[in-house]
C-alpha cells in the first residue's frame, strides 16, 4: 500500500491484483436521484466533470435510485478505456417490480423506477446481484464488489445485524472469496455505516478494503480504538464514504444543518463550530479541512464524496488542493477537537 495527499493510491488486492485508487473518488447516490431529482443532461455533466478533474474511482450500488445510478453509469463509461478506471458495486439486494406504493425509499430517492428492496446475503443472491449490477452498467466486470448494508443502522438492531453478517459469511462471502479467486473480480469488501460491523467483519473474512460511510471524520475518529490500526496491520484499505458526516462539515453549524442523516443536535452543532473557529483562524474553510482529513490516514485509499452538479465536482477537486498550514491540526489537537492519535502527515 503506497499513498500520498493527492495523485493516486495503490492497493494490493489478496488476488495479487493492483488497485489504483485516486485520492478524489466518485460517490454515485446523487445519480439515483438521492434527496433530489436529478435530470439526465446533470447527470452526464456531472459525471464528465468528475472525469475531467481527475476522479477514477466511481462507486455505485442497486439500491442507489433503484438501479437508475448504474444504468446512468452506462453510457459514461463506455466513453472511456476499460482499464483507465476502478468501479465498484454492492451486493446484498436484489430489485423486486412492484406497485408504486410499495416502492423502495419514497422521499428519500425521487422518479427512479418502481421497485421494492429484497435482502438477499446468499450465494445465489449474490450472484444474481452481479449478473443484473453487470447489464445495468454494461460493462464485462467489477473491479470491487462490496457487501452493503450489513450493519445496525440499516437492520435496525445488532441481533439483526448480527444475523444478516452470519447469512453473508455463509453465502454470499463465498461467491465473491471464489469470484476473486478465479480473477472475476480483483478485491472484495462490505460497505456500511459502522466501523465495528467493519472490525467484526474484517475478523471473520479475508477481506480488502471497506467502503465506510462517515465514520472516521474530522468530526469523530473512534475508529482509531481498534478498527484502523487493524487495517494499517493488515494492509485492508478504507474507501471512505461520507467526510461530511452528512451535511455538517460541509455546511458548517447552521441551524437545520445535517448531521448522519438527521438534523444535528446541540452537542454536534456545538462541536462543529469550534472546529471551524480553528480553521477559520488558519484561512481554511472547514469543508477544505474536512475533506482532507481522512487521507491522511495510511489506510485511507480514496475518500468519496457525493456531487449533485458540476460545480460541486470541480468545487471538490479544488478542495482537495488547498494547502493546510500543519499549525491547524496541531491546534484542533491542543483544544481537545482532533484525537491526539490521529494522524496528521503522510
Amino acid at each position: 500500500m503506497s499513498t500520498s495527499l493527492s495523485g493516486s493510491r495503490v492497493l494490493t488486492s489478496r488476488s495479487g491484483a493492483q488497485l489504483s485508487f485516486t485520492a478524489l473518488g466518485f460517490g454515485t447516490a446523487p445519480l439515483g436521484n438521492l434527496y433530489q431529482p436529478m435530470g439526465e443532461r446533470t447527470a452526464q455533466d456531472t459525471l464528465d466533470a468528475a472525469w475531467d478533474v481527475g476522479c477514477r474511482y466511481f462507486d455505485t450500488a442497486p439500491l442507489y435510485g433503484l438501479g437508475l445510478s448504474e444504468t446512468r453509469l452506462n453510457g459514461f463509461l463506455r466513453q472511456h478505456d476499460r482499464a483507465s478506471y476502478l468501479l465498484s458495486s454492492k451486493v446484498g439486494r436484489l430489485l423486486s417490480v412492484c406497485p408504486p406504493e410499495q416502492r423502495t425509499g419514497i422521499g428519500k430517492f425521487f422518479e427512479t423506477p418502481t421497485r421494492r428492496e429484497v435482502y438477499d446475503y446468499s450465494y445465489d443472491g449474490a450472484m444474481r446481484s452481479l449478473e443484473f449490477s453487470l447489464e445495468r452498467l454494461g460493462v464485462d466486470a467489477l473491479d470491487i464488489v462490496y457487501c452493503h448494508d450489513v450493519d445496525i443502522f440499516t437492520h435496525g438492531s445488532k441481533a439483526a445485524s448480527d444475523a444478516r453478517i452470519t447469512e453473508f459469511m455463509n453465502g454470499g462471502y463465498k461467491a465473491l472469496h471464489d469470484l476473486r479467486a478465479q480473477g472475476v473480480i480483483k478485491a472484495i469488501g462490505v460497505g456500511v455505516n459502522e466501523w465495528q460491523v467493519c472490525e467484526t467483519m474484517a475478523r471473520a473474512g479475508d477481506f480488502d478494503l471497506f467502503l465506510l460511510a462517515g465514520r472516521y471524520t474530522l468530526l469523530e475518529q473512534e475508529a482509531l480504538d481498534s478498527f484502523l490500526p487493524l487495517c494499517a496491520a493488515r494492509g485492508i484499505g478504507i474507501a471512505l464514504g461520507g467526510p461530511f458526516n452528512s451535511g455538517i462539515l460541509a455546511t458548517g453549524p447552521k441551524p437545520g444543518a445535517f448531521y448522519n442523516y438527521d438534523p444535528a443536535p446541540p452537542a454536534i452543532l456545538a462541536r462543529v463550530e469550534q472546529i471551524e473557529r480553528v480553521c477559520e483562524a488558519h484561512g481554511v474553510r472547514l469543508r477544505e479541512a474536512a475533506l482532507q482529513f481522512p487521507l491522511h490516514h495510511q489506510s485511507v485509499m480514496s475518500v468519496i464524496p457525493g456531487a449533485q452538479s458540476a460545480a460541486q465536482v470541480q468545487e471538490n477537486a479544488r478542495m482537495m488542493n488547498v494547502a493546510i498550514p500543519s499549525a491547524l491540526w496541531a491546534d484542533l489537537k491542543t483544544e481537545g477537537l482532533l484525537r491526539a492519535d490521529a494522524p496528521i502527515h503522510i
